[in-house]
């Protein structure tokens, strides 16, 4: 269970982080307000609600997951390819090399919790042994529904670099993971891979792992830039105004996974509505979008449908909305479209 936990604080790694400019008041901070507090009056019904009052927030039948085609992934392409894996996990293909965002593909996101959060597809974490060799794995931040301990102990022999925000690498030194592979990043810091520009970009959101360790740890969404191709992945996070900052800076981009699920009223400003995502794709300069952050795990009161379902019709006229299945081989171009949610 400690292991679940990951990497301690120590005055080097505190003395480390406090170089950053967005550590202050000995934690990093949201570069607006953020207010994260649910109050103790609310905090019963939020409960009840949350692990009682479940129809409808979970598929009836676990979410079929397509087969990997390693020959059709590795296959050379001028344009990027991925797979989503449900929630936030990205497996892509870009400038021919592997990079795997957020892989999460284990069947429970509150491993240290009272109460399991299942997975809505099942065996999720046997898909690892058929993936090739990963070049890249990226993390956006710690969070147990990102940052998976299942997940990161069967990638370990596959994965040749790792690039985390800035707090997580303490996580993944912890678990054995050799720290000269591992660099971590701090907003707006770039880094040349495999002729691969690929930024940090700031979100609005926060971090931990335990009781101890909120926000000593960054998040945020990463930027990958060719000589071609533009593509964001916002991270999670609450609508804000750095989104028009990162279309402008390093917009427009011709894809974007945007952040769309496991919101509520109580805590909106760290988890976007979907009309929200939208506008910040809008703000992004982003041309065609997809929904991630749902179709995974049950993290908030609204059905499981619900986040694409909104998504998608706020998306309609003002952007391209891909809707891949879980586990489809796609591109950009290819604009999949299925409602095969319903």
């Amino acid at each position: 269970m400690i292991k679940q936990f990951g990497g301690k604080l120590t005055k080097e790694l505190i003395e480390r982080y406090s170089q950053s400019p967005n550590w202050k008041n000995g934690k990093f901070e949201n570069l607006e307000e953020t207010n994260m507090s649910i109050s103790l009056a609310s905090m019963p019904k939020l409960l009840y609600k949350q692990f009682f009052e479940d129809k409808g927030s979970m598929p009836e039948t676990p979410i079929p997951v397509i087969p990997f085609n390693k020959q059709e992934f590795l296959k050379p392409s001028d344009k990027a390819k991925f797979i989503w894996y449900g929630h936030s996990a990205v497996l892509m293909r870009m400038n021919n090399k592997t990079i795997l965002i957020d892989p999460m593909l284990g069947p429970d996101a509150a491993p240290i919790a009272p109460f399991k959060t299942a997975r809505f597809s099942e065996n999720t974490l046997n898909l690892i042994d058929d993936f090739p060799e990963i070049d890249l794995l990226i993390l956006s931040h710690d969070h147990y529904d990102h940052l998976d301990l299942a997940s990161i102990e069967r990638l370990r022999p596959k994965v040749k670099q790792y690039y985390t925000a800035l707090g997580c690498g303490r996580h993944l030194e912890h678990w054995g993971i050799d720290p000269s592979i591992i660099e971590e990043f701090d907003w707006w810091n770039t880094s040349e891979f495999e002729g691969i520009e690929i930024t940090f970009t700031p979100s609005r959101h926060f971090s931990g792992r335990g009781l101890t360790d909120r926000f000593k740890s960054l998040w945020g969404g990463w930027a990958f830039k060719t000589e071609s191709e533009n593509i964001y992945f916002s991270g999670d996070g609450g609508y804000g105004k750095h989104f028009k900052e990162v279309g402008e800076r390093l917009g427009p981009f011709d894809f974007g996974f945007m952040e769309c699920g496991q919101y509520n009223e109580q805590w909106h400003q760290i988890h976007m509505y979907p009309e929200e995502a939208i506008q910040a794709a809008l703000d992004a300069k982003v041309e065609k979008v997809m929904a991630v952050h749902w179709a995974g795990f049950k993290l908030a009161q609204h059905t499981w449908q619900e986040p694409i379902e909104r998504f998608s019709e706020a998306a309609q006229i003002k952007l391209t909305n891909l809707t891949p299945q879980v586990g489809e081989l796609c591109n950009y171009s290819e604009n999949p479209t299925e409602r095969w949610w319903s």
